[in-house]
Formats: structure tokens, sequence, C-alpha cells
């Protein structure tokens, strides 16, 4: 009898590709994340050596997030029609440069620039993480798990900013929280190139240019709006004009979506229960919890004395609550459902961040910044998962790119609105006081806000997300809304032509 039974070594190559592509995919992720915050602890010598203004010190984080918000979808979409692969190296390649360039500025110029140009980087960068990994397993547990992994990961480098940026500040220079990019993000371009085959969504369609231009233009002049509310407030002149202007943008850009016979974000996909509900509580979960980094930093410092480096060192029980939960998800996912897990998830932060309000001047390390900061980044955490799976779930394989930017844009718009929000709200408190005591008022209104928000959020996701009677499952799509699920490639497919 002749044995025809596949051999093991090909499958166990097949995983190992597998995993590799994932790795690949979590590591550019983990870059783009890592570098919205941590730059922050690196501020004041980047002023001190370049002669930076105070309100240019404020764009060396501005500029990164602008570009990185603005450009997002196109990136998405540009990965579904000229290759996953393609995006995924050209956006890691120019965000490597730009941080070689940033770390080498030898005037406040240049830093901007730079900035600028990691932005639009990670905008094609990021999107393409996600398309490659979903593509590269196939939908269900294991594809929640990835997930789970690419959340956790994500997640991770925005909450090890402080605490690595204060580590390379203290012991090299701040221009190594740049540098520092610059021979991983090689390593793991030529990993890439290795490991990831090319893939796209069907043929090779033109991208929408007015829609583009409009989109990127709009998300771009409404985060330029949100942040300068910090600095100028809500009703000046410098705040309204580029966040209407930016509104108008984004509302012309839907009328040209819906007459148009190619566009870049066709409106159907926002049709489909799973993407809209997800994105927006995508949106608010962001908006309630990225300020919680700058806040329990400034906190910390200010108020509790701590050096740079305590108070990166402070939060690493919160960055490790936030990747557990991210990878706990996926495994409690598949017992309770993604929208009973979101809930959960939404109301376990909001009890971390109405606890984290009770702050006060003389607080211990365990109940100020410790105990409330697991609850509030492990709730994080145990939501985002859900909240992602669901929405790429939703999509046809052919708008993959595109969902992946947009619930990347629905984050980083959430938390550049949230935390322009929550600061005006510490600053109103405070009416211009630098005392210890008015700081700490102010900041707790912050965080009692943000558990407002969260409630409010959960609430919603448990009328809007799509649940188990809807005929979504854990990692499965709801369809009822006119979606289409599609069949996703398997692993072996995502090293053929087509990905």
């Amino acid at each position: 009898m002749v044995d025809v039974s596949p051999p093991a070594r090909p499958a166990a190559r097949s995983r190992t590709r597998t995993w590799a592509v994932v790795a690949a995919a979590c590591a550019g992720q983990f870059l783009v994340v890592l570098d919205v915050s941590v730059v922050n602890v690196a501020l004041p010598s980047m002023r001190t050596d370049l002669g930076l203004s105070g309100p240019g010190l404020q764009w060396v984080v501005n500029a990164y997030s602008i570009a990185f918000a603005g450009f997002m979808l196109l990136g998405g979409r540009a990965a579904d029609i000229y290759g996953r692969k393609r995006m995924f190296l050209t956006g890691l390649a120019l965000f490597t440069a730009a941080s070689l360039a940033g770390g080498l500025a030898q005037e406040g110029w240049q830093l901007l620039a730079a900035r600028a140009g990691q932005g639009l980087g990670a905008a094609v960068l990021s999107p393409a993480t996600l398309t490659i990994l979903t593509a590269a397993v196939p939908e269900g547990p294991a594809r929640s798990r990835a997930i789970g992994t690419w959340m956790a990961v994500g997640a991770g480098g925005g909450a090890a900013g402080g605490l690595i940026g204060g580590v390379l500040t203290d012991l090299l220079s701040w221009r190594w929280v740049l540098l520092i990019n610059v021979p991983v993000g090689a390593l793991v371009i030529a990993g890439a190139a290795v490991w990831l085959a090319e893939g796209r969504a069907g043929d090779r369609r033109r991208v929408d240019l007015l829609g583009a231009v409009l989109v990127t233009a709009g998300l771009a002049t409404t985060a330029y709006g949100i942040v300068q509310t910090e600095a100028a407030g809500w009703t000046a002149a410098a705040t309204l004009v580029p966040l209407l202007g930016g509104l108008a943008l984004l509302g012309v850009f839907v009328l040209v979506e819906a007459r148009t016979a190619a566009p870049l974000m066709p409106l159907r996909v926002l049709g489909v229960r799973a993407v809209s509900a997800a994105n927006v509580s995508m949106l608010l979960l962001g908006s309630a919890t990225f300020g919680m980094w700058y806040f329990m930093t400034v906190y910390a410092q200010n108020v509790l004395g701590y050096t740079p480096l305590e108070a990166g060192f402070a939060l690493v029980p919160s960055s490790a609550a936030v990747f557990i939960g991210a990878k706990a998800a996926p495994a409690i996912m598949a017992r309770t459902g993604a929208k009973p897990l979101a809930v959960a998830g939404a109301l376990t932060a909001a009890a971390g961040f109405g606890w984290q309000s009770t702050m006060g001047v003389h607080g211990s390390y365990l109940t100020a910044v410790c105990l409330p900061g697991i609850l509030m980044m492990a709730g994080s955490g145990l939501a985002s998962t859900p909240l992602a799976t669901l929405a790429t779930s939703g999509a046809a394989p052919g708008d993959a790119g595109l969902v992946s930017g947009l619930i990347n844009t629905s984050r980083t718009m959430g938390g550049a609105l949230g935390l322009a929000v929550l600061s005006t709200v510490a600053a109103a408190r405070t009416a211009g006081s630098t005392g210890a005591a008015e700081i700490t008022d102010g900041y707790a209104l912050a965080f009692r806000t943000s558990a407002v928000v969260l409630v409010c959020g959960a609430a919603m996701m448990l009328l809007w997300l799509p649940g188990r009677r809807d005929g979504t499952t854990a990692g499965r799509p709801d369809t009822r809304a006119g979606g289409r699920p599609g069949k996703e490639p398997t692993p072996a497919a995502l090293h053929s032509p087509e990905g």
C-alpha cells in the first residue's frame, strides 16, 4: 500500500512561515505605535539641543499624529490595489529613513519634517500590517489569536513609549529615541522581504485621486484643528477654522464617494453593521483611554516627584496589563463572543478610570498609579481585540486594507480628539494654576470624564455591536446589514501570486 498522506514537514514549514508573517506584521505595528509616545520624555532635551519654541516642541508630537491620521485611509486602499507586501516595505522603508533623518537633525524644522515623514510612513505601514496578518491566518480562533497578538504588541508599543524613551534619553541621548528605529526597521525589512509573499485584492484599479485628496486633507485638517485646542481653546479661530474646514472636506468626500465608479472608500463598507459599529466603538475607546499615558506620566513627575525614568518604570505594570488583556482576549472571546467581551472590557476600563479619579497629591504608588493603571489598561486590551476582529471579519477580502486603515484611523483620531478634550477639561479645572493640588484636581476630572465616556461607549456597544443572534460569533462577520463575509485566503494561498 502506498502512503499518500501529506508529509508533516511542509505543513510545519507552512505554520512556521505563517507565524513569521505574523511576527513581521506585529513588529511593524509596534514601531508605528511606539513612536506616538516615545518622544514625550525626550522633548525637554530636544528643546535644549535644537532651540525649539514651546509651540515647535508641541509639533514634534503633532506632526507625526496628523500625518499618521491623515494618510491612513489612503495607505489602506493602496495596500489593496498595489500589493500588501509592497506597501508594507514602502511604508517601513519611509518610516526608517525618516527616523534616521530625525535622529541626525541639526535644526528644529528638520526634526519636524522628519516626524511628518515618519507619520506618512506609518500611515502606509500600519494598515498593511493588519491586512497581511488577516490574509495569513484563516478566519476563526487562530485569526482571533493573531489579532490579539497584533493588538497586544501595538498597545504595548504605546505603553512602553515612556519607559523606552526615558531609558534611551537618560543613558544615551534624545536622538536615540528616533535612531533606535533604524536597525530594528532594517531587520524587519530584511525579514519581510524573505517571508512575505505579495498579495492584493484583485485587479489594479486606479486610485480615486479626488477622494484620496479630500479624505487626506479632511482628516489632516481636522486633526490639526483638534491639536490646536490645547493651546488656543475650542472657540478660537485657530481651532474652529481648521476643525470646521476639515469636517466640510470630509462631507464633500462622502458625496464624491457616493458618485464615483471606483471609490477610495465604498460607502457600502460602512453599511456593514460590524464595520460601522466596531469603528465608532474604537473611536470612543481610543478617545477615553489614549490620554491615560500622558496624564499618568505628568502626574507621576509633576505631582509625585518621580524622575522621567522612574515614571517610565512606574507604568510598567500598566503596560503589562494591556498586553496580557489583549493576549487573553481571543481565548475569552471564543467562550463569550466578541460583543460581550468588548462591553466587559470597556466597563473594566471605566472602573479603573473611576478609581484613578480619586488620586491625591500624596497618593501612594500602589493605589494612585499601579492598581488603577492595571485595571484601566487590562480593560482596554480586552475591548480592543474583539472590536478589531469584528471590523476586519465583517468586510469582504477586497476591502481588507481599507477596513484595516479605517479601524486604525478610528483609534488614532479618537486618541487625538480625546487627549485634546481631556486636556481642555483639566485646564479648565486648574484655571492656570501650577499648584500640585490644582493640577491633581484637573487630572482627576479628566479621568472621571473618561470613565463616563467608557460607560456610554459600553452601552452603545451593547445596543449596536452584532452578537450571536445577529449571525456573528467570535471572529465571524455579521451579514444581516448587507455585508458579504467573503472567503479569506488560507496560509498556503498567501504564498500564491494572487495572495
